[in-house]
């Protein structure tokens, strides 16, 4: 092995030793029963913008330990388009300061993990010519300061970009909290930004391998810390029913009358992140949350096919989190007394309920 190729291993083991020891560092606190909110998809019009600013006042209110934003804080370009006096130009500065500026007023810690809205589909923004790949080296700059959150409170996180293999992606982030391991993973809907360009395609694919990475790091991590669960949070739905046998998604299919699934499922995007998670999740057995956002349906299951049993893994929980034009958050309460350890609330901001 040549010394260069040897200094670059021994500076990818360190960035890997770091992120074990983040993880032990946050266990060795032990265990304790804590809150955090969930939130994500926001912001899609001015008056989704103003019931925001509702919900964050809600959240300032509550006794939480962080809030993570699932991604999309404005809208895509195509109901500006549409609507311009009722929807913010998105993909520029102003709105990128605007919304900086709301989570930045948060009482607690604020996380983001970034949406297609935020920077991927700013090619079709037809007011001005936006270059979707400045737009986000923009949102790696504004909303990723380095080793903290955002919010007037900021918490210790640690970035990917630690590792020299993966410099650039400063938004995949993890944090270890009373024992429980956190991490986020840049995975966007709009087809995880795939199949419009070629330079599209290959930013994807470089951006898929540095989750893939950060999915096994995590996972280690986990382990080497004896963590007491794991919470993965994505912007994307990455179609756990695509990975289903059959007659399971046919009985999923089957509460819509008329409605029937492709005998194959087309591949995504997403196969290789869901192939991964499974085979990991099968090696794991503590309880593990995934939180997500993109196709605005607030639900919690089970969806998760483990690559063994072909049964679904009893210890995965998904939560999809409220999306616009609904705008509330969740509660999500880590109790070590309970065998799931995580217990999920909706919390209904009522200035912003349906009228």
């Amino acid at each position: 092995m040549g010394l260069a190729n040897l200094r670059r291993v021994r500076r990818c083991a360190a960035a890997t030793a770091a992120l074990i020891l983040l993880a032990a560092s946050g266990s060795a606190s032990g265990q304790s029963r804590f809150q955090f909110a969930a939130i994500g998809d926001t912001g899609y019009s001015k008056k989704g913008e103003q019931e925001f600013e509702r919900m964050l006042a809600a959240m300032n209110q509550e006794n939480l330990e962080f809030v993570v934003h699932v991604g999309d804080f404005e809208a895509d370009p195509r109901p500006y388009e549409r609507n311009p006096d009722r929807v913010s130009m998105p993909c520029t500065d102003d709105s990128f300061a605007r919304v900086l500026a709301s989570f930045q007023s948060s009482a607690h810690p604020f996380i983001l993990t970034p949406g297609d809205n935020d920077w991927a589909d700013c090619h079709l923004l037809k007011a001005r010519k936006v270059d979707p790949f400045e737009r986000l080296d923009k949102v790696r700059t504004m909303f990723f300061p380095d080793g903290r959150s955002l919010g007037r409170r900021t918490m210790a996180v640690q970035s990917q970009s630690r590792d020299p293999r993966f410099a650039k992606f400063k938004e995949n982030l993890t944090w270890s909290l009373h024992g429980v391991t956190f991490a986020t993973f840049h995975i966007v809907g709009s087809n995880d930004n795939k199949g419009h360009s070629p330079d599209a395609d290959a930013e994807q694919v470089e951006r898929a391998a540095a989750n893939l990475a950060w999915l096994k790091d995590t996972f280690a991590a986990a382990k080497a810390s004896n963590a007491a669960g794991l919470v993965l949070i994505t912007q994307a739905n990455v179609g756990f029913e695509s990975r289903w046998t059959a007659s399971l998604q046919d009985r999923y299919a089957r509460v819509v009358p008329g409605v029937t699934m492709p005998k194959e499922p087309a591949a995504t995007p997403f196969d290789g992140f869901l192939d991964l998670l499974a085979g990991e999740m099968d090696a794991y057995d503590k309880p593990t949350l995934f939180i997500h956002g993109d196709t605005h349906l607030y639900r919690i299951n089970k969806p998760l096919l483990s690559k063994k049993t072909k049964r679904f893994v009893e210890h995965f929980t998904r939560l999809e989190v409220f999306g616009d034009p609904d705008t509330h958050w969740v509660r999500v309460t880590v109790d070590p007394a309970k065998p799931g350890l995580f217990v999920i609330e909706p919390e209904i901001v009522a200035e912003n309920r349906a009228r």
